[in-house]
C-alpha cells in the first residue's frame, strides 16, 4: 500500500512539473515567437532546472507540438463536449456554431497562439501542419459524420460543406478580433450564429 500510494505521489509530482512547464512555455511563446524562445527560458519562466524540461520534453518542438495537442482538446471539449453530436440538426448545429464562435472570439490567449503560429509557419511548416493534423482535420471529421448521418439536410458534399462552416468562423474571429476590424467591419456574433445555421439548414427547409 506504501509503495502504490508512493508512486501515486510521484504521479501527481510529475503531471504538476509537466504543467508547469507547459504553462511557462506558453508564456515565452506568445512572448517571443517559436525561434526567439529557448529551452533555458522555457525552464526559468516554468521555475523549474532546464535538466527537469528535457525530462519531460525531448526538445523544443516537442514542446510546441504538445502545447498544439493541449489546444486542440481544450477546444474539442469546449465546442464538442465528451459525447458525439446528437439531437435535431436545427439546436444541434446553432449550439455547435454558437459554442464554437464564442470560444474563438473570447478566448484571447488562443488567438495570440494562432498569431505565433501563422507567423512562423513558413520557416516551421510542420508545426502548422500539427495544427491542421490535431485541429482542423478531426473537426471536419466530426462535422462530417453529422452532417452525414442527418440526410434530411440535403448537404451534397460534407466535408466541403464542413470547410465552408469552419472558415466562416475562422474568417470572423480573424477579421473581428485578431485584425482588429471590429471598428471597420463591426458585425453583431448574433447575427454570424443565425445566417451560418440558415445556410446548413437551407436544404432540409428545417
Amino acid at each position: 500500500m506504501v509503495r502504490i500510494r508512493a508512486n501515486e505521489v510521484s504521479k501527481e509530482i510529475a503531471s504538476d512539473k509537466v504543467e508547469q512547464i507547459l504553462s511557462g512555455a506558453m508564456q515565452e511563446f506568445l512572448k517571443h515567437g517559436f525561434a526567439g524562445t529557448s529551452m533555458d527560458r522555457v525552464a526559468q519562466a516554468a521555475g523549474v532546472s532546464k535538466a527537469t524540461v528535457y525530462n519531460h520534453f525531448q526538445d523544443k518542438e516537442g514542446l510546441f507540438k504538445t502545447l498544439i495537442e493541449q489546444l486542440a482538446q481544450e477546444k474539442f471539449q469546449s465546442a464538442f463536449g465528451r459525447q458525439p453530436l446528437q439531437g435535431e440538426p436545427r439546436i444541434v448545429l446553432r449550439q455547435l456554431i454558437a459554442s464554437a464562435l464564442q470560444g474563438m472570439i473570447c478566448d484571447e490567449q488562443h488567438q495570440a497562439f494562432v498569431r505565433v503560429l501563422i507567423g512562423e509557419s513558413g520557416r516551421f511548416p510542420e508545426l502548422a501542419q500539427t495544427w491542421v493534423q490535431h485541429i482542423m482535420k478531426p473537426t471536419i471529421a466530426i462535422l462530417c459524420k453529422y452532417m452525414t448521418d442527418h440526410p434530411e439536410l440535403d448537404i451534397p458534399d460534407p466535408e466541403a460543406t464542413a470547410r465552408i462552416m469552419i472558415g466562416a468562423l475562422v474568417h470572423f474571429m480573424m477579421t473581428q478580433e485578431m485584425l482588429h476590424g471590429k471598428e471597420i467591419i463591426p458585425m453583431e456574433s448574433d447575427r454570424m450564429i443565425d445566417a451560418l445555421t440558415h445556410l446548413m439548414l437551407r436544404g432540409a427547409q428545417l
